[in-house]
């Protein structure tokens, strides 16, 4: 299996663009959400302490071939994708820090930032130069780069009216999950193990440096996605709430003859 010289490269700095944009993004919008330099610099020296450590953990089982395994083995991909997943979920819905912090950022910020989503192009790339089955790169593929040329789309609209749009930002998330869940299934299906069989095998797929997309590029998005639900969910109770308010407060004021 010979691995393209400029995949490395492009995972990497991928990957790395991602993790610096989504700090850099945080930072700003604390400062923007009134948060003392205090808070502010220990949320994101916390934020990006969990996220580049996870990332050179990736690495590190990466390299060292953790999740490449042989054709009659069982595959160990599930773990680096599975446990961030629970781990993050469970942060993001029972965490009182986490979600003030998901609070303090704009949900635009939380849709835009998955443009790196369309870095999947490299996936129907890899089919035509025959190093990825089709089954697995143009589901993939095309479903990433959906996503992401449409985040910052989606983000412009929601931003523009948070009221009208907010069903554009549930669609997409929706979609979005829908995309990641036929990847992780067709890879799953493609990879090389003792539980599936498929000629040519996906073997590209378990070992560095495309599988970091699945052990962290794919669940940072499956986290993002919850992260913005999360978030569209507590606004639209806020703007229902806001909203019911204002016309007990209208009807209070109408004069009683008119009543």
């Amino acid at each position: 299996m010979t691995i393209p010289t400029y995949l490395p490269f492009l995972v990497l700095i991928g990957a790395i663009a991602t993790i610096t944009a989504i700090v850099f993004g945080l930072h700003t919008a604390l400062a923007k959400a009134g948060w003392s330099e205090h808070d502010r610099t220990v949320a994101v020296r916390f934020s990006a302490a969990i996220l580049v450590g996870w990332f050179l953990l990736a690495l590190a089982l990466a390299l060292g071939g953790f999740y490449q395994v042989a054709p009659d083995g069982v595959p160990t991909i599930q773990y680096g994708l599975f446990i961030p997943i629970l781990i993050g979920a469970w942060l993001i819905w029972r965490s009182p820090a986490v979600g003030q912090i998901i609070d303090a950022v704009p949900q635009p910020w939380i849709v835009g930032v998955q443009l790196y989503r369309a870095l999947g192009v490299i996936f129907p790339i890899l089919y035509v130069t025959g190093k990825l089955p089709g089954l697995f790169a143009w589901p993939a593929g095309i479903g990433d780069v959906v996503v992401g040329l449409s985040a910052p789309l989606v983000a412009l609209a929601y931003a523009r009216n948070p009221i009208r749009n907010a069903g554009w930002v549930k669609a997409w998330n929706a979609f979005g999950i829908l995309d990641l869940t036929v990847a992780v299934t067709t890879g799953f299906i493609t990879s090389p193990s003792a539980l599936f069989s498929y000629e040519p095998p996906n073997e590209l797929i378990t070992v560095f440096p495309l599988v970091l997309i699945p052990v962290y590029l794919v669940p940072l998005s499956i986290l993002l996605h919850l992260a913005s639900l999360k978030k569209l969910r507590r606004e639209t109770a806020h703007a229902s709430i806001v909203a019911a308010s204002a016309r007990t407060s209208s009807a209070s004021q109408m004069p009683v003859g008119s009543r």
